[in-house]
Parts: C-alpha cells; sequence; structure tokens
C-alpha cells in the first residue's frame, strides 16, 4: 500500500466513524424523545386515574313502563320520558342503565346492576315513569307483569320505592335522587273495595331528594304531548343549565314543582321532599368537581 491509499483510507474510516457517530446519536435523541413522550403519557394516566377515583360515581336507573295487559290502552309517555331522561343524564355524566316495560324480574335485576355500581360518595338517581299504587302507607311501582286484584298483591307484585331506597342507602350512595312519575289513575282501583287515589307519601332517608307528579293521594292525568307534564318541565329545567349556570338538583326539583302548579292553576301539583344534607348539581358541571 502506498501514501496515498493509506491517506484515502484513514479518511474513509473517519468519515465511517462520524456517520456512525451521528446515527448513534440520533438514536440517543430518538430514544430520550421516546422516554420522555411515554413519561408523560404515563403522567397523564395517573392524573386521569387519580381524578376518576376522587369523583363520586353518577349512577342512575331508569325505568319506563307503559304496555299493561290490564289498561285499556298503553302509556306512550313513560317510555319517551325514559328515553329523553336518559340521553340527559347521560350528557351529564351518569352512567344510566335504561329499562323499558319491564317486568318485576327485569326491575329486580335492573335493581341489584344498579346497587352493585354503588360506592361510597355515589350520586344515585332513580326514574319510574308508569303506574303505581300505594299500599300500607308505602309506595309501589307496578311491573307490566303484575296481578293485581286485591291490596295485598300490591306487595307481592310491584316493587317497593321506600325498600329501592332503602338498599341504594345501605350500598353507601352519598346522594339519593328519585323521580316518580307514576300518580295516574291506574286500571286496579276499581278491584279494591277501599281504594287510595295516587302514591304514599315517600320516607326520604338520609341526604336524599324526592320529586314525584303529584302531592300524596292525588292522581294527575296525563297530557298529550310527547312527554308527561312532569317530564317536560324537567327536562326544561336540566337543558337550560349550562356549567355557569348549573343549579343544584333541589332548586330544579323545585322549580318543575312550581311551573307544573302554575300551568294547571293548582290542578296538578307536584311534592318534592328533601333530607339533603348538601345539594348536588346535575348538569355537567358537576364533572368539572361542583
Amino acid at each position: 500500500m502506498n501514501f496515498r491509499q493509506l491517506c484515502i483510507s484513514r479518511r474513509t474510516v473517519a468519515v465511517v466513524a462520524g456517520l456512525l457517530g451521528m446515527v448513534s446519536l440520533a438514536i440517543g435523541a430518538h430514544a430520550a424523545l421516546n422516554k420522555r413522550a411515554l413519561d408523560a403519557a404515563k403522567a397523564i394516566g395517573t392524573e386521569q386515574a387519580g381524578d376518576a377515583a376522587t369523583k363520586p360515581a353518577r349512577l342512575a336507573l331508569v325505568i319506563g313502563n307503559g304496555h299493561y295487559p290490564d289498561a285499556a290502552a298503553p302509556l306512550e309517555q313513560p317510555i319517551n320520558d325514559a328515553r329523553a331522561l336518559t340521553a340527559t343524564l347521560r350528557s351529564s355524566g351518569f352512567d344510566v342503565d335504561v329499562v323499558e316495560d319491564a317486568s318485576k324480574d327485569d326491575m329486580q335485576r335492573a335493581v341489584g346492576r344498579l346497587t352493585s355500581k354503588i360506592k361510597p360518595d355515589s350520586v344515585v338517581m332513580l326514574f319510574f315513569g308508569g303506574y303505581g299504587v300505594q299500599a300500607g302507607r308505602e309506595s309501589y311501582m307496578v311491573p307490566v307483569d303484575a296481578r293485581i286484584w286485591k291490596e295485598s298483591d300490591i306487595r307481592r307484585e310491584g316493587i317497593s320505592v321506600e325498600s329501592v331506597l332503602e338498599d341504594i342507602k345501605e350500598r353507601g350512595a352519598r346522594t339519593k335522587l328519585v323521580v316518580i312519575d307514576a300518580s295516574r289513575r291506574n286500571p286496579y282501583e276499581r278491584r279494591f273495595r277501599s281504594y287510595s287515589h295516587g302514591l304514599a307519601p315517600i320516607n326520604a332517608p338520609d341526604n336524599a331528594l324526592i320529586l314525584t307528579s303529584a302531592t300524596p293521594g292525588k292522581v294527575a292525568d296525563d297530557g298529550k304531548g310527547q312527554y308527561s307534564v312532569l317530564m317536560s318541565e324537567l327536562l326544561n329545567n336540566l337543558n337550560a343549565q349550562t356549567s355557569e349556570t348549573a343549579a343544584g338538583a333541589e332548586s330544579v326539583f323545585n322549580k318543575t314543582r312550581v311551573a307544573i302548579s302554575r300551568a294547571s292553576d293548582g290542578e296538578q301539583v307536584p311534592s318534592v321532599s328533601s333530607s339533603l344534607s348538601e345539594d348536588v348539581r346535575l348538569a355537567a358541571a358537576e364533572n368539572a368537581g361542583g
């Protein structure tokens, strides 16, 4: 090998070494970027998991029963009400289980699914639209497969609102919200010698808020609209809220009661019963920690 060839060989080695060094630096820089990206992703994931752990669960069971074999005609509004309320609650961050034309078994399974999800500090909402009957000073939600001929049948065939509330309370829910739109004249009343119209007063457990479509012992006639009178006003008040103007649930329920009472000239006056120790917002602002 002559001197010129030796120089060229050394230059080649130097170039190759330089290229290898650049490649090594590039690989190192890429690895560092990847590590930073992974670290950032882990941090975001941890933060989101922490937020999910600190925010109370928002759960709802929505039941709309319309097709009762004993009724002269189907109730159209309860199912429409259930679907509309479900959409509104889901947009507000609720995990909603909706059941339509539910048998007693369907309702019991739905209640079981609801209570299995409850954790301490959960906000839990129950809605029932359909026929309701009172017996023994308790209010019962009537499944579509109920066979009711005498008062004792109500206890066997129906689902007690108070018993569901007790189950929710025992699971440790922080706040219980209940809307019962079932103060209708039902097809069973003519079968009893002694009969009380409407629903019985529903006893609110600790930190609960209950809205019914009429005062205890009264019935409310269905309107002609797509939704019941109660649901129409409740949806108006819920959907009017924004993250900046979100009101508490007690305010929403009371506004609904007043609006219906005024619109009906006192013919239909919903009932609101509260034992809340702290109010809860129903709009999406609750997700932001309100």
